[in-house]
C-alpha cells in the first residue's frame, strides 16, 4: 500500500503533527519517525542507528496492508539533540530517549514504540502493525 510522508523540524512541528492528527480514514496507519538531521553534503545523517534504520522502516512500511501515513520529523544536528531540554525531550506526548524512534499514533496517543536500535529490526517494526499489534502490548 501507499506510504506518504510529510517531513518537519523542532520549527514547524506543532502545525505539521496537527494535520497529521487530523486526516482520518478506516484504512490508515500513522507513523511518527523521529531522526536526527542529515548533511546536506552526503545526505547521511549524523547518527549511524538512522542511517541503518531509515530503509528497513520505509520497506516495512510499504508493505503494509494498509496505507500508512508517516511524518519524519527531524530532532536537530548533534549539539541540538544533546541538550537535555530538547522539546521532544519533555514533551509528555513523546519523551524521547533516542533516535530514530518509530511511533505508532492512534486516538491522540503513541500505541507503540520503537527506539535507537529497534527500530531497524523488521521483526520489532512488523508488530507495530494492526495483526501484530496485540502481540507487542501484551510483552
Amino acid at each position: 500500500m501507499p506510504l506518504t510522508t510529510t517531513d518537519t523540524t523542532i520549527s514547524d512541528f506543532e502545525e505539521v503533527f496537527k494535520r497529521f492528527k487530523s486526516e482520518n480514514s478506516q484504512n490508515q496507519l500513522k507513523f511518527l519517525l523521529f531522526l536526527a538531521d542529515k548533511d546536506p553534503s552526503t545526505s547521511l545523517s549524523w547518527c549511524p542507528d538512522c542511517n541503518v534504520a531509515e530503509p528497513v522502516i520505509y520497506e516495512k512500511l510499504k508493505a503494509s496492508e494498509k496505507d500508512v501515513v508517516l511524518l519524519r520529523a527531524y530532532v536537530g544536528d548533534r549539539p541540538t539533540w544533546r541538550n537535555p531540554s530538547h522539546p521532544w525531550r519533555i514533551d509528555p506526548r513523546f519523551k524521547l530517549r533516542g533516535v530514530p524512534t518509530l511511533i505508532r499514533w492512534e486516538n491522540e496517543a503513541a500505541i507503540g514504540r520503537l527506539e535507537d536500535h529497534e527500530a531497524r529490526l523488521g521483526n520489532k517494526i512488523d508488530a507495530l502493525l494492526p495483526s501484530n499489534l496485540s502481540v507487542l502490548l501484551q510483552q
